[in-house]
Formats: structure tokens, C-alpha cells, sequence
């Protein structure tokens, strides 16, 4: 993508914002896509979580500092409008976020947006088991292939706090695979 700064300009201005907009589309919907999936496995769910993170960055583009790069900053929205899209569903249903999430892996297998296999539905049924960030940490790394230095900007953490994490993470995972 051109200049940041100068993009970012263009999403500002009335004259180019729409052109401007269809190009970060184009460029960040699947890989934002994929993250929120993700996080919230539900095809369905994370077009609606997908859908509310682009209105969240057209709202507050204006408010960006350009502290961290607009890729960082959008998934930092991606992120928190898919655990408080969890949240408020495990709420609205009376139940635990755990517990929504075991329910949506039970039924991966009738999403015809996942092809997974019996492995990778154990996978998700041990990243349910992980805390919230170390489940966030594992899927940056592991499915995203993020580099440590763009999951510390996205999440605020230091890359050595990520590294343990996500070592603790792939141990947990490790042990509930290898006995389940």
C-alpha cells in the first residue's frame, strides 16, 4: 500500500475517502476477516463483527495518531469488537464465554465455511481451554502468522510477555491433545 500517511489523508477527504475506502477494503477485509474468524469461529458472526470494525475505522480514522500502523490499529479494533461481540452473546444466551465458545466448535462441522477435520475441531476445542489472551496470542501466532513485534502493537504487550504466552499456550494445548 502507497505512503501511509498520504492514504490515511485520502480516507480523510471527502473528494477520495470513497476511493480510498474501497482500497482498504480491498486490501485489509480478508486478512480481518480471518482474525475475527478466529476469534469468534462463527462464519456469520464474524461477517457481523468484520462489518462493525469498518464502521469503527471509518468513525474514528480522524482520531488515529499514527502512534502504530494503520494495519495495527485496525486489528486492535477487529480484536476488541469481536471480544465484546463474544461477551455481549455468552450474556444475551445466560451463559459463560467458555461456554459459548465450546457450543460454536460443537458446531463447526455444519458450517459449510469450515473444512477443517477432527484434529483441527480438538485444536479449537484445547484454544477454548486457554485463557482469553493467551487464546488471542496463539491464533495471532499460530493461524495469522503475525510476527511477536505486531501482536505486541496490536495487543499493548512486550514480546517478551508474548513469547511466554504463547509457549505456556502451545504446552496447554500439547497436553490436552496428546490425552483427549
Amino acid at each position: 500500500m502507497q505512503e501511509e500517511k498520504e492514504f490515511i489523508q485520502e480516507l480523510l477527504n471527502p473528494k477520495t475517502q470513497n476511493l480510498a475506502f474501497e482500497k482498504l477494503l480491498k486490501e485489509y477485509q480478508k486478512p480481518l476477516y480471518n482474525h475475527i474468524r478466529n476469534i469468534v469461529i462463527d462464519h456469520d458472526d464474524a461477517d457481523d463483527v468484520l462489518q462493525n470494525t469498518f464502521v469503527k475505522v471509518f468513525q474514528y480514522l480522524n482520531k488515529f495518531k499514527g502512534e502504530s500502523k494503520l494495519f495495527s490499529w485496525m486489528y486492535r479494533i477487529a480484536t476488541n469488537e469481536a471480544l465484546t461481540f463474544l461477551s455481549q452473546k455468552a450474556k444475551k444466551n445466560g451463559i459463560s464465554s467458555e461456554t459459548l465458545q465450546n457450543k460454536t466448535i460443537d458446531n463447526l462441522k455444519a458450517d459449510v465455511y469450515f473444512d477443517g477435520n477432527e484434529i483441527q475441531v480438538k485444536l479449537q476445542k484445547a484454544i477454548v481451554l486457554l485463557p482469553e489472551k493467551q487464546q488471542l496470542i496463539f491464533k495471532m501466532k499460530y493461524f495469522e502468522e503475525l510476527k511477536y513485534e505486531e501482536i505486541s502493537k496490536i495487543l499493548g504487550t512486550s514480546v517478551g510477555a508474548l513469547k511466554a504466552s504463547y509457549h505456556h499456550a502451545v504446552k496447554k494445548i500439547e497436553a490436552f491433545v496428546t490425552t483427549n
